[in-house]
């Protein structure tokens, strides 16, 4: 074999082997899911997706779940990226997308006033360089000295808490930064309920600042509760660590390159409807990928209240699941979940909030520590679970 011969037999091997070791797994499946939608393809796919609005008791425009950043915490170790996020409700979502750092994400809700808010978000994030700018734009603030990259959300909260908020025309001058994000960038056909929604949801965060709680909306100034703030903040016990989706710039940048490739799609949708889910299941099985996680938050209490939860389970039977698929549930029996969010010392529980360090005593301090023991297994409590082995009995009706 002459040397000419021998060269060729040897690139032609070395080619082959390359193509072996880089070709995907004997009956891997590759999916189809797009690196990013057109203006056109993303308002397409949440008008196709959704039902008609329906209503619910609140406007929630803020949720109330302690527990996110530990729920966060476990996301990042035992959910592989690269999936498919299904939630619902206002920001907790960015905080979990943020975790688990899927491909593409659904945020499905009953009210057409969370395609309204998430919109706000989408705009907000588009429209902001870093954190501090965009917490700026949200509270319709002036932005503090002294924040940088590797500020924490301690950090921005904290100095955003007591900065006086900026003057009428600075917020209409922001509102009108988002409408023209929405229909001039983006093309967006807004219709003027649509608008009309995006302004109330902001004004509400320009109103009521980093102070807003779950009842801001229903119950004004004097509204009690978890505050923006205190979410933003909350640490992880395992860590202690704050997880949310504020918690550090690569978090934040991660969700601003997701709403600008219009990968974060709001649907509105009943959970036990005839649609919306189902809907979104196909998408997902038409490209050749698998639900990684769904945040059902405590919507399940209300469809067993009125009878429909066994739609809810036949609508995700209907999607295509794998055995790593989870939910991610807040709620113990309708409470609050505040998984691994406190420190137990001395028979009490902890956990640190904007308003500061808050004890719970005595029997609630030791169902809760309960709670927090618990990781995941037989006899177990933990904010994720199964979801094929689960919804298995239901079948798809």
């Amino acid at each position: 074999m002459s040397r000419r011969s021998r060269v060729s037999g040897l690139a032609a091997g070395a080619s082959l082997i390359a193509l072996i070791l880089l070709a995907p797994a004997l009956g891997a499946v590759i999916d189809t899911l797009p690196t990013s939608l057109t203006d056109r393809e993303f308002w397409s796919l949440t008008e196709q997706l959704s039902e008609p609005n329906g209503s619910f008791q609140s406007d929630n425009l803020l949720s109330n779940e302690l527990g996110l950043s530990s729920v966060a915490n476990l996301l990042t170790q035992r959910v592989k990226r690269d999936g498919v996020y299904l939630g619902v409700g206002p920001e907790q979502n960015y905080t979990y997308i943020a975790a688990m750092r899927p491909k593409i994400a659904f945020i499905t809700d009953i009210r057409r006033g969370n395609l309204h808010m998430h919109l706000m978000y989408k705009a907000l994030f588009e429209l902001s360089a870093d954190r501090a700018e965009f917490v700026s734009r949200l509270f319709t603030k002036p932005r503090p000295v002294g924040l940088t990259g590797k500020s924490t959300a301690g950090d921005l909260m904290n100095a955003y808490w007591d900065i006086e908020t900026s003057t009428e025309p600075i917020y209409q001058a922001n509102l009108q930064a988002i409408k023209d994000v929405l229909m001039k960038k983006h093309g967006f056909p807004l219709s003027a309920e649509d608008i009309a929604g995006i302004e109330y949801v902001y004004h509400a965060f320009y109103w009521y600042g980093p102070r807003i709680t779950y009842s801001s909306s229903t119950a004004g100034v004097n509204a009690r509760g978890t505050n923006y703030a205190d979410l933003m903040m909350v640490l992880d016990s395992e860590t202690s660590t704050e997880q949310s989706y504020l918690s550090s710039e690569d978090r934040f940048l991660f969700l601003k390159s997701l709403h600008s490739s219009n990968l974060v799609v709001p649907v509105v949708g009943d959970f036990a409807g005839p649609k919306a889910l189902r809907a979104v299941g196909k998408y997902v099985r038409d490209h050749g990928a698998v639900v990684s996680a769904f945040y059902v938050s405590n919507v399940e209490s209300y469809l067993q209240r009125n009878g429909a939860w066994a739609n809810f389970c036949a609508n995700v039977a209907s999607m295509p699941l794998d055995d790593q698929s989870v939910f991610i549930r807040p709620g113990l029996g309708g409470a609050i979940y505040y998984f691994n969010t406190a420190v137990s010392t001395n028979g009490t529980v902890q956990f640190i909030t904007r308003s500061g360090t808050n004890t719970l005593p005595g029997a609630n301090a030791a169902e809760l520590q309960r709670v927090l023991s618990a990781v995941s297994g037989p006899g177990r409590t933990s904010p994720l679970s199964g979801m094929a082995a689960e919804v298995a009995a239901c079948g798809s009706r």
